[in-house]
């Protein structure tokens, strides 16, 4: 991103002033945060900007994206990979998505797998990647003569539920059938079995949100599979058996892809549940969408949670801060992250949306709870070439030394051994290292460190990180080359493995004076 451009002297300082003056919290810089954002694909949100784009064009702006946040030192990226029963990827259980060809069901030409490509471009910018898909949404509108006939509401017409606004109803998968259950967890086995991913994602979108005067017909299945339930009580049961079948089947195929869900940011008001925030919602998780990410959490089969908190600080009827203190204490057993509204910045009715320091204040105040580890952004577009000001006091406040994402909640510890060197020489302006080979096969990066020569090496200070270098599993050997003038005269270098589930090992530090040669043995 060209953020500085365009901006004056006068102006910088101006803004800087202002950003300071109403700021409320303290800025700290943790090493270990998660700093997300979320990549929109339905209705080319984000990427690609049209469903007519030459795949060039694709490939270009999808790494314009990667290297704006990779700028900002963002480490995640959350990709929607199916958003209406559609597909980012080859695979016989959905047709390729319109908005990836601009006709559902045909295939990219020239011809590629947009998700293998991606999940490597993300890598290699030391970005987890997060698959993110809508399960039950089976269609954007009732056009369906715009799908494809590998459509599953072709396939399976008897899956699907008309639901919505008169003149905008979609049509969703029945939560309630068996069927649907298996063959949506089918979808995910698959992406899981063959794709690098770092995680799965899930956002709001369960039963639909309430359309006043408008019944969502599934009367047959409650008849046919409800036991001694009220309707919203076997509605959010069934959404608990998803979920809970999404989990155990990654968890069976790769125990270190995680799982994790961004739902809608006001579980219940206090008017009906004394454990409720204080709010005035409109609609709620629990009794609106029968999603109730407390029984997640407390049945241990999620990893972690994103709740939407697309309110300002001080909002009337949903308070930012109100919720993330009611989420910081009403969470458990998972990493807990907070999803901010980005897409507001100077375009909602809000004015405090209009102030450059709204989410910079939003990220000073989610650290103040220990408890709660991050942030993620909707959407991708809120920053590449746009709200310049806000992204600036970013860089230069909030995000700017790199963090690294928190391990897998409770992961099994594998592939932290200490990252022997095995040599390292000088050529020209160049450092060369290389790294034997660990007796596990599960490691993602590499952390550099270094400081200047006047100060400590500090491998818990994020301003000494270097450089975060992904290590393909598959290679034979691990080297890296690095520049002497990006050590900054470095006396010494340290080295650390992050593995598949986000731990770090510890620490093999160098003296970048004396040179190591190869061991023949090695």
């Amino acid at each position: 991103m060209t953020s500085n451009k365009g901006f004056s002297i006068l102006h910088l300082c101006f803004l800087f002033t202002f950003w300071t003056a109403n700021s409320q919290y303290k800025t700290i810089h943790p090493k270990n945060e998660f700093r997300a954002v979320w990549i929109a694909t339905v209705v080319n949100i984000d990427w690609p900007k049209t469903g007519r784009d030459s795949v060039e064009k694709q490939k270009a702006d999808f790494i314009e994206i990667l290297d704006t946040y990779k700028k900002l030192n963002y480490n995640a990226v959350i990709v929607q990979i199916r958003s209406v029963g559609d597909a980012f990827y080859p695979t016989q259980l959905a047709p390729w998505s319109r908005y990836l060809t601009g006709k559902e069901g045909q295939a990219p030409q020239p011809y590629y797998d947009p998700l293998t490509w991606m999940i490597e471009q993300a890598h290699q910018r030391g970005y987890e990647f997060h698959a993110w898909l809508n399960p039950y949404r089976a269609t954007f509108d009732t056009k369906t003569e715009t799908l494809s006939k590998e459509h599953d509401y072709f396939k399976h017409r008897d899956w699907m539920i008309k639901y919505g606004e008169a003149g905008k109803e979609k049509y969703y998968y029945n939560p309630a059938l068996p069927e649907v259950q298996t063959h949506l967890i089918a979808v995910v086995e698959e992406i899981v079995r063959n794709y690098d991913v770092d995680a799965i994602h899930f956002d709001d979108y369960f039963y639909p949100y309430r359309v006043t005067g408008k019944v969502f017909n599934d009367s047959a299945s409650f008849k046919k599979y409800a036991y001694k339930q009220s309707l919203a009580d076997w509605r959010r049961d069934n959404v608990n058996t998803f979920v809970k079948g999404i989990y155990y089947s990654i968890k069976k195929i790769k125990p270190w892809v995680q799982f994790g869900i961004s739902p809608f940011g006001v579980w219940r008001n206090k008017s009906v549940d004394p454990r409720g925030s204080d709010t005035q919602a409109g609609q709620t998780n629990y009794d609106d969408l029968y999603a109730d990410p407390i029984a997640w959490m407390e049945g241990k089969y999620i990893d972690y949670m994103l709740p939407q908190l697309y309110w300002s600080i001080d909002h009337k009827t949903a308070s930012y801060s109100k919720l993330l203190k009611w989420w910081a204490d009403n969470s458990s057993n998972v990493n807990v992250y907070i999803g901010n509204g980005s897409y507001k910045i100077k375009s909602d009715s809000d004015k405090k949306w209009f102030i450059p320091g709204e989410i910079p204040n939003q990220i000073d105040l989610t650290r103040t709870y220990p408890n709660i580890q991050g942030n993620a952004y909707f959407s991708a577009k809120s920053f590449v070439n746009n709200n310049k000001d806000v992204a600036q006091l970013l860089e230069n406040n909030q995000y700017k030394y790199p963090a690294i994402p928190l391990p897998v909640p409770s992961s099994t510890k594998t592939g932290l051994e200490r990252p022997l060197i095995n040599a390292f020489t000088k050529e020209g302006d160049s450092y060369q290292f290389s790294f034997k080979k660990t007796l596990s096969d599960q490691i993602r990066y590499i952390i550099v460190y270094s400081v200047n020569d006047h100060s400590k090496l500090d491998c818990n200070d994020p301003s000494q990180i270097v450089e975060k270098v992904f290590i393909d599993a598959k290679s034979e050997s691990i080297k890296w080359t690095i520049s002497r003038d990006k050590l900054n005269n470095a006396k010494k270098v340290a080295f650390t493995f992050i593995d598949f589930y986000g731990n770090e090992s510890i620490a093999e530090i160098v003296n970048i004076n004396t040179e190591i040669k190869p061991n023949k043995n090695d």
